[in-house]
């Protein structure tokens, strides 16, 4: 098969971009031939505001390019990861105009929420769920603090809702969580475009021991990500277990200076994925406590495929993800108590600790490896093609 794989880069390194080169990397490593098309978000320091504005809504240097590469290379089906904001929904009518049926993997919510993330000053907002000209967006300037900006994003949005693009340019949508398969059909997105595929890792990592004896925190540090209340339960659990947390992002300041003041929580800064990896393994347990609807936590499983438990904040699609006391714990999103209570329970019960730890790794080789992910990527895609040969 000839696939054309397409993601507009933005953040080099980003959880986005890592899915991207694992999926290229996964269908090579089954014969198919994938061309790459990428575009990176520094480019946006090179155009012209008003430029950009319209590039987001038709982009037709982009529409141009990938007619071309389709017919050169022959490319049989596009898939596509990011298109904002340099791609343009421009870019699913370049291959419909090629023939050639599109999938769109959705990794946000950008479609229905013009900062991506139901998520505002500190909380859940769902004020633009089901509204095509997003207009509470555009008040509170939700995308970069710029209500020019954030318009420029409502207006994309609202016209490729009303001309069809959703519904008639995407032959199949893939959301990797039921939670956000029910926000897209709640936003407008019919439900029979929409397939359930989860993520995965390639290649695996091997398992760890667990015996570093702390609590680990991998991610981009922000409002959404549940920094605030992770380091507030810290500070109730009065050094029970060492916290190292691994990131950067907005927030790195102020978890630089809280850890600096904290015994037993440390700041790793950046890491590769090799290094980790190694925390992880070592790690007694993972922390995901993230504030908005994640559409999955391929975190989660990294951590799983290491054999560590993870100790989730319940919002979104992680609570699919983890099984309260089989493969980690609940807590309710936001609650520093409640999540220093589902700690406190595991440094008590080591022997339920570490049969999780048997648990985690069960449930990644059940769900999340390369062959299960791949069987069903080529479901959707020939399911597609079919439909699309019919016509």
């Amino acid at each position: 098969m000839r696939i054309l794989i397409a993601h507009n880069f933005y953040q080099q390194g980003g959880g986005e971009d890592n899915i991207f080169a694992t999926e290229v990397d996964m269908l090579e490593s089954y014969g198919h031939y994938v061309k790459r098309f990428t575009v990176n978000n520094n480019e946006i320091e090179k155009t012209h505001p008003l430029s950009l504005a319209k590039n987001t809504v038709w982009n037709n240097k982009i529409y141009k390019e990938l007619r071309s590469i389709i017919r050169d290379e022959k490319i049989q089906i596009a898939h596509f990861h990011n298109t904002f904001p340099l791609f343009s929904p421009s870019s699913y009518y370049a291959a419909k105009a090629e023939g050639i049926p599109v999938v769109q993997t959705l990794h946000n919510y950008r479609l229905l929420c013009p900062n991506a993330l139901f998520f505002r000053e500190g909380r859940v907002c769902e004020d633009c769920l089901g509204s095509r000209l997003k207009l509470p967006s555009i008040i509170h300037g939700c995308y970069r603090g710029d209500r020019i900006a954030t318009s420029a994003v409502a207006t994309m949005v609202g016209v490729h809702s009303l001309i069809g693009t959703w519904a008639n340019a995407v032959d199949i949508f893939i959301a990797y969580s039921q939670f956000t398969i029910d926000k897209l059909v709640q936003g407008g997105i019919p439900s029979k475009k929409i397939e359930f595929k989860t993520n995965f890792l390639y290649p695996v990592p091997e398992i760890g021991q667990g015996k570093g004896k702390y609590a680990l925190f991998v991610g981009r540090l922000s409002p959404e990500k549940g920094t605030n209340t992770l380091l507030t339960a810290w500070k109730q659990l009065n050094n029970d277990i060492p916290l190292k947390i691994v990131g950067d992002g907005p927030s790195a300041d102020d978890v630089a200076r809280e850890s600096e003041q904290m015994d037993g929580v440390e700041w790793l800064g950046k890491k590769s994925l090799a290094e980790v990896y190694e925390l992880m393994g070592d790690a007694a347990f993972f922390v995901f406590c993230s504030e908005w609807y994640e559409t999955f936590g391929r975190v989660a499983i990294e951590s799983y495929a290491k054999g560590t438990p993870v100790v989730a904040a319940k919002i979104g699609a992680i609570t699919e993800l983890v099984d309260h006391k089989r493969t980690g714990m609940h807590f309710r999103a936001g609650d520093a108590e409640d999540l220093v209570k589902q700690v406190r329970w595991l440094l008590k019960h080591p022997q339920e600790l570490a049969h999780m730890r048997v648990e985690a790794r069960a449930k990644f080789d059940r769900n999340f490896t390369a062959n299960k992910n791949y069987q069903r990527l080529m479901e959707i895609y020939e399911s597609v093609m079919f439909q699309t040969a019919q016509k």
